[in-house]
């Protein structure tokens, strides 16, 4: 309700003659550097992640805010409402959020008429995943169905097979899996008109031999760039009280106590990956976190929780 009202109040007021263009002004980053990533021309390096705008909703908005890139979704085949509620909770001590919505979205038809609005000068990503009640066995078609109606209204793609909060999902962070899902949406992109690249977004919760492992499957599928990383399962280390978290149930922990782990991801997957860009996520809240994923190898950086703990001034904030 609040992610609503907030919204909706930020749109009312950017509607404003004067007090919305003042309004857009304060939110623009000074001095912002473009950058190409795998032939796409992003406005800034900052974007929000996947998981926000579910449903292309708040795209004008969104780019009035400053972001470079909006990664719209998870979006399914088929519409689903996600896991029942409560299913998102603050942890302010922590600056973190714990949810399990589990792909609650309109579905690919209803999120592609929106995309055919989308504004001009943000770029889009598109991610994407399966159904929950489709099985693991028959996920690939899942996958590709949505793949082939999103991507013509999107710059980029991302295959989301790493959220916690889908029963079975993070089984697919396998060799097999992996391998002949991207062979199947590689060939699929070759009927397209233009080409647009593919990005796979992973988990941080992998012991050092698994990383290794991973990244072999993504140097042997071809994957055009990673997304590191999506939330995680660990509750250890968190201020708030054991019986307070336990009270909050399953879901994927966002915000400050995903940083490290996230970090520890990136570093690996810049160590092997060489020319494979990155996009780095998890627990960015000021400049200076920004800068070390940066620094770590990442090409661009995704805010989520620290969008909802900072406000929205956050691009400018960071990028200025």
């Amino acid at each position: 309700m609040a992610h609503e009202f907030a919204l909706k109040s930020l749109s009312i007021l950017l509607r404003l003659p004067i007090i919305g263009s003042w309004i857009r002004k304060s939110f623009q980053p000074i001095n912002a550097q473009p950058i190409v990533v795998k032939g796409v021309t992003f406005p800034n390096t900052i974007g929000l992640a996947a998981g926000f705008d579910k449903n292309a909703k708040w795209l004008p908005l969104l780019k009035d805010l400053g972001f470079g890139h909006v990664e719209i979704g998870t979006v399914t085949p088929l519409p689903q409402p996600g896991n029942p509620a409560p299913r998102l909770f603050r942890l302010p001590q922590d600056n973190a959020l714990i949810n399990r919505m589990g792909f609650n979205n309109d579905g690919i038809d209803a999120v592609v008429e929106r995309l055919k609005k989308r504004p001009a000068g943000l770029v889009v990503g598109g991610n994407i995943g399966k159904n929950k009640i489709t099985p693991n066995e028959e996920a690939i078609n899942d996958y590709t169905i949505a793949f082939d109606a999103i991507y013509d209204h999107v710059d980029y793609l991302v295959v989301n097979i790493s959220s916690p909060n889908t029963p079975g999902l993070r089984d697919l962070q396998e060799d097999t899996f992996i391998t002949s899902l991207f062979e199947k949406l590689q060939s699929i992109r070759t009927t397209k008109r233009i080409w647009k690249p593919i990005f796979l977004k992973i988990a941080p919760d992998f012991k050092q031999t698994q990383i290794h492992s991973l990244i072999e499957t993504i140097k042997k599928a071809n994957v055009d760039g990673v997304i590191a990383t999506n939330t995680t399962i660990d509750r250890s280390n968190l201020r708030t009280s054991n019986k307070s978290v336990e009270n909050m149930g399953a879901g994927g922990l966002s915000g400050k106590p995903l940083f490290e782990a996230s970090n520890t991801v990136l570093g690996f997957l810049a160590m092997e990956l060489g020319d494979i860009p990155l996009i780095g996520v998890g627990g960015v809240f000021t400049k200076e976190d920004y800068e070390q994923k940066i620094s770590m190898g990442a090409s661009l950086v995704q805010v989520y929780t620290g969008f909802i703990y900072v406000g929205p001034r956050i691009v400018r904030k960071i990028l200025s």
